[in-house]
């Protein structure tokens, strides 16, 4: 599969402000967007403020594409913070391997985490990933991988 706003760094540049202003269309606001986003944010900002910033940019794009961020919807915090953890490992791991350039970086997580879109049932049961108290606060993994 084929994402054009990893194409370029102005397409990127372009697709991170869409998706800060809220104009990103909905059907582009995928798992590989959640991942770009999130790896932009690991790359760029300071880690105490990583988490917050996720956090608060999906909730705003939530509300302006009219998904409502509720206890059965819209922003997860503990599928958020599994994924930031995921792309953090990858990055630090391949930065130490090979130095790379942000755009390529990020591309590099697109490639291997997209496809595994449900790398986290490995880590959590359904009852806990369904869960109420899971989509408002962290809940580490109850599966033993």
């Amino acid at each position: 599969m084929t994402y054009d706003y990893l194409e370029s760094e102005q397409a990127f540049e372009k697709f991170v402000r869409e998706f800060e202003n809220g104009t990103l269309p909905r059907s582009s606001w995928t798992h590989a967007a959640h991942l770009s986003i999130g790896a932009w944010y690991l790359l760029s900002l300071p880690e105490k403020t990583v988490i917050d910033r996720i956090r608060n940019g999906i909730r705003h794009y939530n509300e302006c594409v009219g998904v409502a961020n509720t206890v059965d919807s819209g922003y997860h915090e503990t599928l958020t913070r599994f994924w930031v953890g995921q792309v953090s490992g990858l990055l630090l791991t391949s930065r130490r391997l090979v130095p790379r350039g942000t755009l390529e970086a990020i591309r590099d997580v697109v490639v291997t985490f997209a496809p595994q879109r449900d790398l986290f049932k490995q880590y959590y049961t359904f009852d806990v990933v369904a869960s109420r108290e899971a989509r408002a606060r962290w809940i580490p993994p109850d599966r033993i991988v």
